[in-house]
């Protein structure tokens, strides 16, 4: 576990590309001789700790095995300190990420809101995020909460159905001049805006995707201009998190995610899962999250997306089916 911890504030104090790639292959070695499920998939696979050389070699743990194994780098149950699981759809399994270590996650929550947004502590942080709130195991939900700790703000608040009283505080505190930030699932913002259509001036709205059945799938940017029209905004923020990581990347405007600097990604040939494409490319996403430290910091993910030419990216959806080649080993394990 020491070899760990001594990584922790490096991570979070991450300075430029060069420092992130030295990082990754410590992280990479720590990983593949104290995982078990990630060094035998790359046994599974033929691949040998020793022969990855650089980063763009490094393999990368297809995200489904957090739906069937324990992910964890130092297995120690007494010492898991939380469990996050993904919300599912009926009869669907749902990925569970233990989390040895809620201060690291902390550390590297803060660290990338201060850099995106600032200070939370300037923020009133409102929350509507109904088939979240309802579960005590959403790594959202826990996001949420620890923003709204660190604001101390008396109106913070979550808000499940009640969307009168959502209004109600949103126009409070824009009478007052507060600055906000509204964080919102993606169906419930458009039930939202439909119901409840305001001009904001002090407000900010984060979306955090996510139609969860209830409404047809839309493009961000359809989604973007139907929330801009309701609430009379220029500008509509994005965030790009999942249960089985522990950084975030965040979009200002126009679904440009950019990563902190714990955080990068790469995008893979969807034929082939160990070539990368250029900027501009559309194919795979896989994540390098270097605050997972106790668990896998390399994910391949079943999102689409592409780098653009300025270095952000952009999600683009999903695969149609998760039957790819990383689910085929899931057997063998």
């Amino acid at each position: 576990m020491e070899n760990i911890r001594s990584l922790v504030d490096r991570v979070i104090n991450i300075q430029n590309k060069t420092e992130f790639a030295a990082l990754a292959m410590e992280v990479f070695r720590l990983q593949a001789e104290h995982n078990a499920v990630y060094r035998h998939y790359m046994h599974v696979l033929g691949i040998k700790p020793e022969a990855v050389l650089s980063m763009d070699e490094i393999p990368f743990l297809p995200i489904q095995f957090f739906k069937s194994q324990q992910v964890l780098t130092h297995l120690d149950k007494d010492k898991v300190e939380a469990v996050f699981r993904s919300s599912t759809t009926t009869g669907s399994v749902p990925s569970e990420h233990p989390v040895l270590s809620l201060a690291l996650y902390d550390k590297s929550l803060m660290a990338g809101f201060q850099l995106f947004y600032g200070d939370p502590r300037e923020y009133c942080f409102l929350a509507l995020l109904p088939s979240y709130i309802e579960r005590s195991d959403s790594s959202l939900v826990y996001m949420v909460k620890e923003l709204m700790a660190a604001s101390a703000h008396p109106n913070n608040g979550f808000f499940l159905n009640d969307l009168a009283s959502l209004a109600e505080r949103l126009l409070h505190n824009e009478q007052a001049g507060q600055k906000t930030l509204l964080i919102g699932v993606s169906f419930a913002l458009l039930d939202f805006a439909e119901q409840h259509p305001m001009p904001l001036k002090h407000t900010q709205i984060m979306e955090t995707g996510g139609m969860k059945g209830r409404r047809k799938e839309l493009l961000r940017e359809e989604l973007h201009e139907l929330l801009g029209k309701a609430f009379e905004m220029d500008v509509i923020g994005s965030e790009y998190g999942m249960t089985e990581l522990l950084s975030q990347a965040y979009a200002l405007k126009q679904g440009a995610f950019a990563c902190p600097p714990s955080m990068q990604v790469l995008v893979r040939d969807t034929q082939d899962p160990f070539t990368y494409l250029a900027n501009g490319k559309s194919g795979g996403l896989n994540i390098i999250d270097l605050a997972n430290l106790y668990s896998c910091s390399f994910i391949e993910t079943q999102d689409l997306g592409r780098i653009n030419p300025n270095g952000s990216f952009s999600v683009l959806g999903r695969f149609d089916h998760s039957d790819i080649r990383g689910c085929n080993l899931m057997a063998q394990l």
